[in-house]
């Protein structure tokens, strides 16, 4: 490279080197960067699907094919946890919303948990465990294949429960689905062929740092209107994060305990995987046309997802010390969202 492009490229690779080494004090403080200036998010609101494409490519881009293969030769444990993530828990949520009526009394918190549920793990959830000292291979193997059947488990869990709820039918929500993370493995794939995977280890404290901007528009994008919802109506608002926050939880509680029998410190990163939910997949699937409660409870996700780890950390800490198993992500990694 010419010297003077190096140096032009040089002041915006130290400070995306920078801000890639934050890790996880950079992914908190967006949520409350995010809250704190409503109009980033107005201007920002249009590119969801872009930054979900982003977010996508670069968490394919990185996948450790060694280890992905490691683990899919032990395919009964992947496809368990599978099963749950993509299988049980939107089966749950249906039938109790279904029960409780909550889908005739809240149709448009109804329809944020039913997707909430539909959707895949984070592309963040490896990462996340890493930081947190867990199996992060695992997490990953059962990501990939999670995302691989979700188009397919979503469209048919759109038909059962949501009817025409949805601005789309339930096969157009697949084959969007579908085509989100076609586009986004194939572009990951020829970054991987034309500047290798070598190139790609060497260049991830930078790439971090753009994944973390990438993170900022997706959050400003939804959480924009937070703080003047909670003007309009802060016990709503508070009780919308409150529910958030109870749904995160016993999603990781319910998993944990489920798993147990592989160990508390495996379950727990399973726990993390399925309490991670990709709900930037489903706004680019849906082109963002939802509810203002579906937007609000949305928005209220991101604040367990980006805080939990911090909150869990010493919990995974204990567990790992005790069971002496290192985990094969380089703890720095930040991850991706959604």
């Amino acid at each position: 490279m010419p010297s003077g492009l190096q140096t032009v490229f040089a002041v915006p690779l130290r400070c995306l080197t920078w801000l890639g080494g934050q890790g996880t004090r950079a992914v908190a403080a967006i949520v409350f960067i995010a809250v704190a200036v409503p109009p980033l998010g107005a201007l920002l609101r249009p590119y969801v699907t872009e930054a979900i494409l982003g977010l996508l490519c670069i968490s394919f881009m990185r996948v450790d094919l060694a280890a992905l293969y490691g683990h899919l030769r032990r395919p009964a444990l992947v496809a368990t946890a599978t099963a749950w993530t993509t299988i049980g828990v939107p089966l749950i949520v249906g039938l109790i919303a279904h029960t409780t009526g909550l889908d005739r009394s809240a149709p448009g918190l109804f329809l944020a948990m039913m997707l909430q549920g539909m959707a895949s793990p984070m592309m963040a959830a490896p990462a996340l465990a890493a930081l947190m000292g867990l199996d992060a291979t695992l997490v990953l193997v059962t990501l990939v294949t999670a995302t691989a059947v979700v188009p397919f488990t979503a469209s048919l869990f759109a038909s059962l429960f949501l009817g025409g709820m949805l601005s789309i039918s339930p096969l157009a929500l697949g084959a969007k689905l579908l085509g989100i993370l076609a586009i986004s493995l194939f572009a990951a794939t020829m970054i991987r062929w034309i500047f290798g995977a070598d190139a790609i280890l060497r260049h991830k404290r930078p790439i971090d740092g753009f994944n973390i901007i990438i993170l900022l528009i997706f959050a400003s994008a939804i959480m924009g209107d937070v703080a003047h919802d909670f003007v309009a109506d802060p016990a709503f608002t508070i009780g919308i994060a409150a529910l958030a926050f109870a749904v995160y939880f016993t999603l990781l509680a319910v998993t944990t305990l489920l798993f147990r029998r592989i160990g508390y410190e495996r379950a727990l990163a399973l726990g993390l995987m399925v309490s991670q939910r990709n709900l930037g997949l489903m706004l680019a699937a849906t082109a963002g046309a939802l509810p203002p409660t579906t937007w609000l409870y949305f928005a209220m996700t991101q604040f367990p997802i980006h805080l939990a780890p911090y909150l869990l950390t010493p919990i995974a800490r204990r567990l790992t010390a005790r069971v002496g198993a290192p985990s094969t992500v380089p703890a720095d990694s930040t991850a991706s969202s959604g």
